[in-house]
Order: structure tokens, then C-alpha cells, then sequence
């Protein structure tokens, strides 16, 4: 990836075109599934987005697998989908610009309490 690439986000086009070109193969429900996933994930996104890709990428194989052997989307994700990206984006260690603010102030009033 060259430096004009990563600055402008073209590296996270392509990818995303790509993701969505794997989505257009699923069955309608998935692809609804993933509609849904896309925007639940995006809040827990770092400023420019990196940290999710590797998220996306995991979310869509498991999407792929279960949908070759045949199971429902409420089988994989349940019904709580909301749920299932909060977690997933937990337990990956995704955190947002606001978590980050959160901790930068928190840390500034800290510092001024003198603790």
C-alpha cells in the first residue's frame, strides 16, 4: 500500500468493494444480516476505520461457511445482532474515537485533580 493510498482511504475502498462482492454471493438473508452487521460495527470504529477490517473480513468467512452448510442467519448470530457486534468489537479490542476521548479526558481531569 503506498503512502497516497492510506492517506486518501482508497486501501479501505477496494477492500470494502471486495467484501461486498463476496456479500452479493450469499443468500438474501445474510446479505440483510450483513446490511445489518455494517451498521452496528462502524461506531466501534477507530478514526479512519482500519481497525474494523480485520473484523469485517472475520464476520464475512463465518458468514460464507454457514451459509455453504446450510444454516439459518438466527442460527449464527441469534437474534440479538446489535448484541453480537458489541461483543464481537469488545473481545477484539476495537475501540471507538469516543472511547479514546472518554480515556483523554478522564486522564486530563485526573492530571489537574493531581491523582
Amino acid at each position: 500500500m503506498n503512502f497516497w493510498d492510506k492517506i486518501t482511504g482508497n486501501d479501505m475502498k477496494k477492500e470494502m468493494k471486495a467484501f461486498e462482492a463476496r456479500v452479493h454471493k450469499l443468500p438474501a438473508d445474510y446479505q440483510a444480516a450483513w446490511k445489518e452487521i455494517n451498521v452496528h460495527l462502524w461506531p466501534h470504529t477507530d478514526f479512519t476505520g482500519r481497525n474494523l477490517m480485520p473484523i469485517f473480513d472475520g464476520v464475512l468467512g463465518l458468514l460464507e461457511e454457514t451459509a455453504a452448510d446450510g444454516q439459518s442467519v438466527q442460527e449464527v448470530l441469534g437474534d440479538d445482532i446489535k448484541g453480537f457486534c458489541s461483543a464481537l468489537a469488545g473481545n477484539e479490542g476495537a475501540k471507538s474515537y469516543r472511547d479514546k476521548w472518554r480515556k483523554q479526558l478522564n486522564d486530563n481531569i485526573a492530571k489537574k485533580l493531581g491523582k
